[in-house]
């Protein structure tokens, strides 16, 4: 059977979306939603679309890739559902069908694997517009302090199964990473890549998980990935929600912003949880960490190459102060010259 996920040309991503848009109507037949119109979101690794009703009351209609099985997608609505109930949070909380179930699967054409269909409330609220203001960033610290607090009171059932984000994982991006960095990454440039992720690799061994640093994280709080609604923000799209370290969650949501708003984001943290005296070195690790695993993600698909290499100017930065034992959390850091990639594919 091929992947219902086939989006590596042009060519296969307008199929799939064909192949979606039947997937999402014959599913919403399984709900009771009064539906008028289905809106296309996205795709990435869920093709997601937002289902208006007659009533106002809007829905989030997501299609899994295989990169997620049943148990997996189960367990995120688990976790989603004890965040609403249990600590009063405002998430997308998970949606039964008429039959009872939070994952359906769907029929397609004849040769693809049926994929997996959820279907969440929607989060009203809209994105940070422009520049993060100082106050967005505190209460996205905030945000991520109650999340964490949440997480640690959180008691799965015998069935929860998430992704854990750590060395394997790691590990695991850079065997791919090593497949694509050519394009936008020169041997030298490669080089300082290998020598942080064993750097990176080597620190997160000699950490020990507990309760009060480890557990359950969102993993991909960015400003897309929080919605402000009367200046509150409000968390989206927990698809990557797995165990990992607190500080590793903290550091994904600064990659994006300015040394002064992390500052504030630690300050919003801080006000809901302590963090331990030296924590910005293991911050340090997992920023590294956490924006060459963007890489590996984006390297594959040769239309985010430019970005790619417009970027790495500061990424290299950050890696060659991070190698050299040079603190780089709070500073605004100067762009360094880089090499030309290795090769570049074309149409890039």
């Amino acid at each position: 059977m091929k992947p219902f996920f086939q989006k590596d040309t042009d060519d296969h991503r307008r199929e799939l979306l064909d192949r979606a848009r039947h997937i999402a109507l014959t599913a919403l037949r399984q709900y009771d939603l009064a539906w008028e119109r289905i809106k296309f979101v996205g795709l990435s690794d869920t093709i997601t679309y937002k289902i208006e009703t007659n009533s106002g009351e809007a829905f989030l209609l997501r299609i899994h890739s295989d990169r997620m099985s049943m148990e997996e997608i189960r367990s995120e609505l688990e976790f989603l559902q004890s965040l609403e109930e249990l600590v009063n949070l405002t998430v997308p909380a998970g949606v039964k069908s008429r039959q009872g179930s939070h994952v359906l699967e769907v029929e397609t054409e004849a040769g693809y694997r049926r994929p997996y269909v959820t279907m969440m409330r929607w989060v009203d609220g809209e994105h940070a517009s422009g520049r993060i203001t100082d106050s967005q960033a505190y209460q996205m610290g905030l945000l991520m302090g109650r999340l964490h607090d949440a997480a640690a009171d959180f008691v799965p059932s015998s069935e929860f199964v998430r992704p854990v984000w750590g060395e394997d994982s790691f590990r695991d991006d850079m065997a791919k990473l090593e497949q694509y960095y050519a394009c936008f990454l020169s041997s030298e440039g490669w080089g300082l890549y290998q020598a942080a992720a064993g750097k990176v690799l080597s620190e997160i061994s000699m950490m020990e998980p507990n309760l009060h640093h480890y557990g359950l994280i969102h993993a991909d709080l960015h400003s897309g990935n929080i919605v402000f609604k009367h200046d509150r923000p409000f968390p989206i799209d927990f698809g990557r929600c797995g165990y990992g370290y607190f500080l590793y969650d903290m550091a994904g949501a600064m990659l994006e912003l300015h040394p002064k708003l992390r500052r504030k984001f630690i300050q919003g943290y801080e006000s809901v949880r302590g963090l331990e005296s030296g924590y910005v070195r293991d911050l340090e690790c997992f920023f590294v960490m956490f924006m060459i695993e963007n890489y590996c993600h984006h390297a594959p698909d040769p239309r985010e190459t430019s970005g790619l290499l417009h970027e790495q100017p500061f990424a290299q930065a950050y890696i060659r102060a991070y190698l050299n034992e040079t603190s780089f959390l709070f500073d605004v850091i100067e762009p360094v010259t880089v090499g030309e990639p290795v090769r570049v594919e074309e149409g890039n």
